[in-house]
């Protein structure tokens, strides 16, 4: 008999991780988001966040099949996984943002207290019956699972600091491109990053995640692999204010 009770306990255990990691075998499309962002994006990262509200019903269609087809870890490719959460992020953000439109600046949807009231601690994200903020997409699960300091160029934050927001969705069969590109942008543009060979102001990014950025270097040496300008491994670096108005 006691045998039996563990039986069952065992697979009420299972049961209740097959309910967290529902069991999709296809990935989605991202081809609405990538619509919505083609026309309510410019190349310099400027939202059209009134042009997105007039097409609300777009983008809940779009978030609608987020959440209902959440990333299967066996069945879906890391890249297809990574894609999924980074559009997430970012169109799970223009959902927050134009629910509270006109605003200033994504800080003034929540309070100050991290990790507890912040517009990142709201937990309005639903996926198959798990709940998420947009910090748990960001923290634990795109830098937790994935180990790729390239994301912080890929996710948005609504921000005129934050780097450009892309305009096509992240796609698995280009992602390493993509994330390159966003690198590439991010780092040479003057207004988020000013280098010269011997001295830099940088963006807070740098700081703030300095750890996935050091796994395998320095910051200097990261910068390097993208920068037209290279940084001395001597170089003073100071870093420059961020700017949290809202990017259009």
């Amino acid at each position: 008999m006691r045998q039996f009770f563990i039986f069952l306990w065992c697979m009420m255990i299972l049961s209740c991780d097959a309910q967290k990691i529902p069991n999709n075998s296809s990935p989605v499309s991202h081809d609405i988001w990538n619509d919505l962002l083609q026309k309510n994006v410019d190349a310099n990262g400027h939202v059209n966040y009134k042009g997105f509200k007039s097409e609300e019903a777009q983008l809940e269609k779009y978030l609608d099949i987020l959440r209902a087809a959440h990333p299967n870890t066996e069945k879906w490719s890391k890249d297809e996984r990574l894609a999924y959460w980074i559009n997430a992020y970012n169109a799970f953000t223009i959902e927050l943002i134009i629910k509270n439109y006109p605003c200033k600046s994504i800080k003034d949807l929540g309070g100050a207290i991290y990790k507890v009231n912040t517009p990142w601690d709201i937990k309005y994200i639903t996926i198959q019956g798990i709940t998420y903020d947009l910090n748990n997409i960001e923290h634990d699960i795109i830098r937790k699972e994935f180990n790729e300091p390239r994301i912080h160029f890929a996710v948005n934050c609504a921000s005129v600091s934050c780097p450009n927001l892309r305009n096509e969705a992240f796609l698995a069969s280009r992602l390493n491109e993509q994330l390159d590109d966003q690198a590439r942008k991010f780092i040479n543009d003057k207004s988020k990053n000013i280098i010269s060979a011997n001295s830099a102001q940088l963006s807070k990014l740098f700081t703030w995640f300095k750890a996935d950025f050091t796994k395998q270097g320095t910051v200097v040496a990261f910068i390097n692999r993208y920068s037209t300008v290279k940084l001395s491994d001597k170089a003073k670096i100071d870093y420059l204010e961020y700017n949290w108005n809202l990017n259009e």
